[in-house]
């Protein structure tokens, strides 16, 4: 059952990739309009449909393999995130039938779901903590959240590309043009780990944990930095350069280093390749992009996603946390970083609703708060030691 359920994963990604050249093809296509899909649009709804009827489905069979909601490693979340994602964008296009929108969430739904397939996949059982039926409510009412506010973000991009002028460097340029830096980072991250994954690289370290344990911490790429009073005992591999305290996940923070070093030098040969900024080279699929309607998926994607969020990171973790560790709240970094969005995405709509922050101000702000969900996915899961490292 677990190798039927990679297999239908393995057929979403392939026809999410389908479809992202499926909507390329809908926006050079002259015929396509807001009110009158054209043979390519159709075809690349269908087909994103597909893909998430597929993974879908994969979910549905992990499940059922695993006993419990597939969402609690990195693996299970990051492609139950993923999955979400392409949800939210599906019922937003059929409510606003903007084609570009699965141009540029497609891609990103496709580096989720590659950046949560280097975690460890297999099925284990649950910690005594997460044995509970809050596990799917919570995690998966917080997953669903995340994904509606990324809409916000994602058409704040296809915002930014469209009215950021290229011709000439500035702070705007400069900023939109990070955000597809860190976009290649992820590119860098996949790309490093599935190389040293395939080249079978293992190290084990004997090191003193926060709680001045001795523990082992196993690295799967050469160790750049190494645990608190770490010990390496695998012979013949890499020793570190710098040794980091206890409070910090040293094989994660060495993942994080090394996906930074390879995305840089991947980011550095595209500029070479193609001597344009990246964020340029994808303004010619937002020419006639009707700039009011794709602000207002922004905004709708927030006011959705906002309650929901609410609803699974706050509300709902609350109640497990106070039936799992006896108290509502314990600033863990995973619920501190909960809250930051939860009053980042307050702000938001208090800026719009009550100072007239639309448009490009918006835009920026949609992209600021997908940016601080993502830190919260991926920095603090990597790097911070906390009660939500399992996951």
């Amino acid at each position: 059952m677990a190798s039927l359920s990679s297999t239908f994963l393995e057929i979403a990604f392939i026809l999410y990739l389908v479809a992202i050249f499926l909507f390329g093809g809908s926006i050079r296509d002259k015929r396509s309009k807001l009110d009158k899909m054209s043979k390519w649009t159709i075809l690349a709804v269908g087909t994103t449909i597909l893909g998430f009827a597929s993974q879908l489905v994969y979910f549905i069979t992990r499940w059922i393999a695993s006993g419990h909601a597939p969402v609690s490693n990195l693996f299970e979340f990051t492609t139950a995130f993923g999955m979400m994602l392409v949800l939210a964008f599906i019922i937003l296009f059929f409510i606003y039938k903007v084609a570009v929108l699965g141009l540029f969430t497609l891609p990103i739904v496709i580096l989720i779901i590659a950046y949560g397939s280097m975690f460890p996949s297999d099925i284990s059982p649950l910690i005594p903590s997460l044995q509970s039926h809050w596990l799917y409510i919570h995690v998966t009412t917080a997953a669903l959240g995340q994904a509606i506010l990324a809409i916000s973000a994602i058409a704040g991009i296809i915002h930014l590309v469209t009215v950021v002028d290229q011709t000439k460097s500035t702070s705007k340029t400069r900023w939109l043009e990070f955000v597809m830096y860190i976009l290649v980072i992820t590119i860098g991250f996949i790309v490093v780990t599935s190389t040293f994954k395939g080249l079978g690289y293992e190290a084990e370290f004997n090191w003193i944990d926060k709680n001045d344990q001795e523990a082992v911490m196993t690295f799967n790429l050469p160790a750049l930095v190494g645990p608190h009073e770490g010990e390496l005992v695998t012979e013949g591999k890499f020793a570190p350069l710098v040794e980091l305290p206890a409070l910090f996940s040293a094989n994660k923070v060495n993942t994080v280093i090394w996906s930074t070093i390879v995305g840089t030098l991947l980011y550095g040969l595209f500029r070479l390749l193609f001597r344009k900024r990246i964020s340029a080279l994808l303004q010619p699929f937002t020419k006639n992009i009707n700039l009011d309607l794709v602000d207002e998926i922004g905004y709708r994607s927030v006011t959705i996603g906002f309650p929901v969020f609410t609803l699974g990171a706050l509300i709902f973790a609350m109640i497990w946390a106070q039936i799992a560790w006896t108290r509502f709240w314990g600033w863990d970094p995973k619920e501190v970083w909960a809250l930051i969005t939860w009053l980042f995405y307050a702000a938001y709509l208090h800026l719009r609703l009550s100072k007239g922050w639309h448009g490009e101000k918006s835009a920026w702000l949609a992209v600021i708060g997908f940016a601080i969900i993502m830190f919260n996915l991926i920095f603090v899961n990597l790097v911070i030691a906390g009660l939500h490292s399992y996951a």
